[in-house]
């Protein structure tokens, strides 16, 4: 039986670069930001499998453009570093992530960005999660490898965890 706090999603433009869940999460927006906003609290919630720590310099809280690195692992390791473009305190918060490689940023791999929005409602928060690559560089790869699908469901896991750290028991 599916979860009725989790929906389809709710924007999916027609090229499947905005992929977009949501779900009611009950607990308040204060108490799912601060878990968003904690960048050594990611691997916790990552839906995908693929993140795997905080790099030792990020910052124990993010802001509006902080900068946090963060290892990650999809066959191989990785590093991702992630500049904080979207901030507004209990309510939004999104990153633009470039991968990088012996301290240099690679902006012609980059171009997509995670974005949550919390909104109070009856019962909790509705915690959206949305991945948009409108202005991914490598696009049509992803899109030939069924990434957008991926990401659909590694949302739906991120909305998951979430839950779970936060709702009472």
């Amino acid at each position: 039986m599916a979860d009725p706090a989790a929906r389809e999603p709710t924007r999916t433009d027609a090229s499947k670069r905005v992929v977009t869940r949501e779900r009611v999460v009950a607990a308040d927006a204060d108490r799912i930001f601060a878990l968003l906003a904690d960048p050594r609290r990611h691997p916790e919630i990552d839906g995908s499998g693929t993140v795997r720590e905080a790099v030792t310099d990020a910052p124990e809280r993010l802001a509006l453009g902080a900068k946090f690195a963060m290892g990650m692992r999809y066959v191989i390791p990785y590093r991702m570093v992630n500049t904080v473009i979207e901030f507004e305190e209990g309510r939004r918060i999104a990153w633009a992530p470039r991968p990088a490689l012996l301290g240099h940023e690679f902006a012609q791999a980059a171009g997509r960005v995670w974005r949550y929005e919390l909104e109070p409602v009856e019962g909790g928060t509705l915690v959206r999660e949305t991945w948009d690559a409108t202005k991914e560089q490598g696009f049509v790869i992803q899109q030939l490898i069924g990434m957008p699908a991926k990401v659909a469901r590694d949302l739906d896991a991120t909305l998951e965890r979430i839950a779970g750290l936060v709702e009472p028991a």
